[in-house]
């Protein structure tokens, strides 16, 4: 599940801030996560969706920083953005929404997918989520994927469109108190292609 902010430009000086995701961080994610899901679909989901699925979705998969493939950016000592990749097959949800075991991908056939992408709201537009993509995509080539799938929420449709993802498919989840949610599947190679040849995660 992905709801960053639609910057297309990340801010060079915010670069040097992002790291690997440490269990110690999990309260700290948690509180990022409520607020961004909040505050960030407005005007793109009702308040009923935005509080569905910030209780039943958004959170923290703590065996994304176990695979240490999920990542955060700080500013001035404190997260102000998070996201990460996986080679699982989980497409997206917290802790609480996962059942059962979570087994690997294969690259050669399957698409890495990208993962719980949440922004702090004063940080919003500033491109912090395309800074977590670009080096999320790298970190995926690397390990042999070519291909990257994910679930959108609507308001990180934007952010991912930029980057070169396309929709696959529009469809909804249906949460508790009969809420239906709207999500985006989207999909692209893991890095793309210059005109000179060279590859950019863009």
């Amino acid at each position: 599940m992905t709801n960053a902010d639609p910057a297309p430009h990340p801010d060079p000086q915010l670069r040097p801030a992002l790291r690997t995701a440490q269990a110690a961080d999990i309260p700290a994610l948690k509180a990022l996560i409520a607020q961004s899901g909040i505050a960030l679909s407005a005007g793109f989901y009702t308040p009923v969706q935005a509080a569905a699925l910030t209780q039943h979705v958004f959170g923290v998969d703590s065996q994304l920083i176990t695979d240490q493939s999920y990542f955060v950016i700080e500013h001035e000592g404190v997260i102000v953005a998070c996201g990460g990749w996986s080679r699982r097959r989980t497409l997206f949800g917290g802790d609480q929404a996962k059942k059962g075991p979570d087994p690997e991908l294969d690259p050669q056939t399957e698409a890495a997918r990208i993962r719980a992408f949440f922004v702090a709201p004063a940080m919003a537009r500033r491109g912090l989520g395309r800074q977590l993509l670009d080096h999320c995509a790298s970190q995926a080539q690397q390990s042999g994927f070519v291909m990257l799938e994910l679930a959108a929420t609507l308001p990180g449709v934007p952010l991912y469109i930029a980057a070169g993802f396309s929709v696959i498919e529009r469809f909804e989840i249906a949460l508790p108190d009969a809420v239906q949610v709207p999500l985006v599947r989207m999909q692209r190679k893991s890095m793309l292609q210059t005109s000179s040849g060279s590859t950019i995660a863009q």
